[in-house]
């Protein structure tokens, strides 16, 4: 799942092939990867990818601010989604 991630985020908002560029634990806001388009863009691409839905409510940087970040947080709306 980090490597859809990260394979996404370099693509995509880094315009990048160098992956020693973006570590995991690095912040999309802090680092400058992402504006506030580049959040929605991002949620864009979990929802359809990962088959989730991001409610309002869920977007923060403790869900969506690293790779880390987002493969926690799909990994446990999965697992609710299992659950249901």
């Amino acid at each position: 799942m980090k490597k859809i991630i990260r394979h996404y985020i370099m693509e995509n908002l880094l315009f990048t092939e160098d992956e020693s560029i973006l570590q995991d634990s690095d912040s999309f806001l802090d680092g400058g990867i992402i504006d506030s388009t580049g959040v929605m863009e991002i949620i864009l691409f979990i929802e359809e990818t990962f088959g989730i839905k991001v409610n309002d409510d869920e977007m923060l940087p403790a869900n969506l601010d690293s790779v880390d970040n987002l493969a926690a947080f799909i990994q446990r709306k999965q697992a609710q989604a299992v659950a249901a």
